[in-house]
């Protein structure tokens, strides 16, 4: 399960559980992300007060994991609490509203919040341009959020919960980085292990060099 650290722990047969956050600015489309993502199904939302929650597992080939999902409300007044949720995460979905240069400019101000809890790189993080079936309206261009993600080290994405355009393949790119980040650090932790067994004495003591 996954730790107050953030660290999947998988046990025997067991998936890994990774904690997902979505973070932005009111009416971005966070929620009908998780929804059509989880439920495939998509709706007129009302905003979210606090927090909403979801899971779902994932198959990647011979391997399973299971996403926390916590959908935080976007609306200012929530602002304050919302590092609350994701204090253990291990991946967080930046969503801004392609329609909205205001939803792209608070975007990078909840990486800021972000980066203000984790070390660099400890997070995954994709940014994410939402309604893409709203492009007549477009206020931020694809290569805007490209060059932004690029600059920062973030997967980049747009998708349209509408459309269930590129909703799956989102959440999708971020699970095969964490199941990747798992998999290193087992092997890891394999490798010291065998290191450490390597320096035991026959008595379980480490050998130390003669005189």
């Amino acid at each position: 399960m996954a730790q107050a650290d953030g660290r999947p722990q998988p046990g025997a047969g067991q998936p890994y559980v990774f904690k997902l956050v979505l973070l932005g600015s009111g009416s971005v489309g966070k929620s009908s992300l998780a929804l059509r993502y989880v439920k495939n199904d998509f709706k007129s939302i009302l905003p979210t007060v606090g927090c909403a929650f979801f899971t779902k597992v994932v198959e990647l080939g011979d391997t399973s994991l299971k996403f926390e999902i916590w959908d935080t409300a976007g609306q200012e007044k929530y602002h304050s609490v919302c590092h609350l949720y994701f204090r253990g995460a291990n991946a967080a979905l930046l969503v801004y509203d392609i329609t909205s240069k205001d939803s792209f400019r608070k975007a990078q101000q909840w990486l800021k919040d972000l980066e203000r809890e984790f070390l660099p790189g400890e997070v995954v993080v994709m940014l994410v341009g939402n309604k893409t079936d709203l492009s007549e309206e477009r206020e931020v261009t694809f290569e805007e959020g490209k060059e932004f993600a690029e600059s920062q080290s973030l997967l980049f994405m747009e998708t349209s919960a509408r459309l269930n355009h590129q909703v799956t393949e989102a959440f999708s790119a971020i699970a095969r980085e964490l199941l990747q980040r798992a998999e290193r650090k087992e092997d890891q932790t394999r490798r010291g292990g065998a290191r450490l067994a390597l320096n035991q004495g026959p008595t379980g003591r480490a050998k130390c060099c003669s005189r």
